[in-house]
């Protein structure tokens, strides 16, 4: 297990890479808006835990092993978000803010359960009398 700071890196990481760029310490500073050594830093610890191959100025490799993690992150911001805005209703914005946040600290059997009730709610068509209520 990662801390949620960590999850926040190899979370940007893998969405660079996933969409062929090459990444480096100062693409994400710039990203989160906090200074290069700290993102070096934590580069470090990501790399100490076999998640990426960090190689300075060369950039960021994501390993098979952080691949998984940032997967299982992503996931979770994915199952939120889409709560969050399809079945509450909630603008995309605030979805995803409120996603980001409660990612990393959600236990996977929660994030199941609210998986299955999304399905159910598009199954059933239940968000949308959810909020025909609401406005009523």
């Amino acid at each position: 297990m990662i801390t949620q700071g960590l999850e926040d890196y190899i979370e940007i990481i893998y969405n660079k890479i996933s969409s062929g760029e090459n990444v480096k310490a100062i693409d994400i500073a710039n990203e989160l808006g906090i200074s290069r050594p700290s993102v070096s830093e934590a580069l470090i610890k990501l790399a100490d835990k076999d998640l990426i191959i960090y190689e300075g100025r060369k950039g960021i490799k994501i390993t098979e092993k952080g691949e998984v993690e940032a997967k299982k992150v992503i996931k979770k911001h994915k199952i939120l978000s889409e709560f969050f805005c399809d079945i509450l209703g909630i603008d995309e914005t605030a979805s995803n803010k409120n996603a980001c946040k409660i990612e990393h600290v959600i236990d996977e059997a929660v994030i199941e359960k609210i998986k299955s009730f999304n399905s159910f709610c598009k199954t059933y068509n239940i968000a949308s009398k959810f909020r025909k209520k609401e406005n009523d």
